[in-house]
């Protein structure tokens, strides 16, 4: 093999490896587009936002292709989602931030002001068009999941949505495989008591 390569000329290594190279391409692009819509519906979870959901997953897939992309396919999955969850963290910290500042300057002096919570879009509410879509079920496991805490929603997502095991979840989330079973589980409990009602 070794002597097979050395009598290669280098135009005929050159193309192997735009070949190696373009396969690898590939490969990554296939794996992103089977994980866009689960992304972005984790996103939306945690932010409530398609706009802003949308241009995390696009940063989280521009990370991931940077930093993750020469690493063997069987290492992605929980890269990705360790990526995008960086980027989810990321943004609660930012609108965090932002919102405490923002709030010093946005007070008004007039009675007549309308409340800033008040124009707040309710992230519980689906909309019709979903509600239309997907049914009561699925709206009302869209409340329940949106209701959750952050962390006991990604376990979930990751777990049983995603299909990672605990150690992948783990990775992904950078805590212990403990803490990720304790988040799972009280993500469970939340939802079938949240769910229950809604029967």
């Amino acid at each position: 093999m070794l002597a097979d390569s050395c009598s290669m000329s280098s135009p005929e290594r050159m193309s192997a490896a735009i070949a190696t190279s373009s396969d690898s391409t590939h490969a990554i692009e296939r794996f992103l587009r089977e994980v866009e819509r689960r992304a972005l519906r984790m996103a939306e979870f945690a932010t409530a936002n398609r706009d802003e959901a949308l241009d995390l997953v696009q940063d989280a897939m521009f990370g991931f292709v940077r930093h993750y992309g020469a690493r063997t396919p069987g290492e992605w999955s929980p890269l990705f989602w360790r990526v995008l969850d960086s980027r989810i963290n990321d943004w609660h910290r930012r609108r965090n931030v932002r919102g405490r500042w923002l709030g010093w300057f946005e007070r008004g002096d007039s009675a007549d002001d309308e409340d800033p919570i008040a124009a707040v879009a309710d992230p519980g509410e689906p909309g019709p068009l979903a509600r239309l879509a997907d049914g009561e079920a699925t709206a009302a496991l869209d409340v329940a999941l949106r209701a959750l805490p952050l962390r006991q929603r990604q376990a979930f997502l990751l777990r049983m949505w995603e299909g990672l095991d605990v150690a992948a979840t783990a990775a992904a989330m950078r805590c212990s495989e403990g803490s990720v079973k304790t988040h799972l589980s009280r993500a469970l409990t939340n939802l079938r008591s949240h769910l229950e009602a809604h029967r």
